[in-house]
C-alpha cells in the first residue's frame, strides 16, 4: 500500500485571514512567525510551488519593541539615486516616522526573493493604531506569544 503525497492547488486552498496585535511583541519573533503563516508552513497542506499561505492584519505597529540597544545600533541605508543620495536611519527613528514600513520590511526580507515571495507578500497589511479596515472578511484574532 503507498501513500500519496498531496499537493495543493492554488483554486482549491481556502485562505483566511487573521489580526495580530503588536502591542509589546519582540519585532523580530513577530515578523518570523508572520511570515510563515503568509508562507502558510503552518498549514498541514504546505506545497512549495502553491500559495497557501493566509492572509495576515498587523495592527498598533507603532507598540512593536525590539530588545537590547538595536533601536540605536540597526541602520537602515537607501539611496535616492541622485548625487550624494545616500541616506542612513536608525530603527528609533524609522519607528518614529513610518513603523508600519518597519514591520513590512522585517517580513519582506524573511519571504522568497521570488515572485512567489512578492505574492505572499501582498498578503500582508500593517497598520499604525488599532483600527483597520478589513472587517468584511471576518479576521480571526492570532495570539502569538
Amino acid at each position: 500500500m503507498s501513500m500519496k503525497t498531496y499537493m495543493a492547488k492554488n483554486n482549491e486552498v481556502e485562505q483566511k485571514w487573521h489580526v495580530v496585535d503588536a502591542d509589546g511583541l519582540i519585532l523580530g519573533r513577530m515578523a518570523a512567525k508572520v511570515a510563515m503563516i503568509l508562507m502558510g508552513k503552518n498549514n498541514p497542506t504546505y506545497t512549495p510551488h502553491s500559495d497557501v499561505g493566509d492572509y495576515v492584519i498587523v495592527v498598533n505597529a507603532e507598540k512593536v519593541r525590539v530588545t537590547g540597544n538595536k533601536s540605536e545600533q540597526h541602520i537602515y541605508d537607501w539611496y535616492t539615486r541622485y548625487p550624494g543620495g545616500h541616506k542612513f536611519a536608525s530603527l528609533a527613528e524609522m519607528m518614529e516616522k513610518k513603523p508600519a514600513w518597519v514591520i513590512e520590511h522585517a517580513i519582506r526580507h524573511m519571504l522568497a526573493k521570488s515572485k512567489m515571495g512578492t505574492k505572499e507578500y501582498g498578503k500582508l497589511k500593517v497598520y499604525v493604531g488599532p483600527n483597520h479596515e478589513h472587517q468584511a472578511q471576518k479576521p480571526d484574532k492570532l495570539q502569538l506569544s
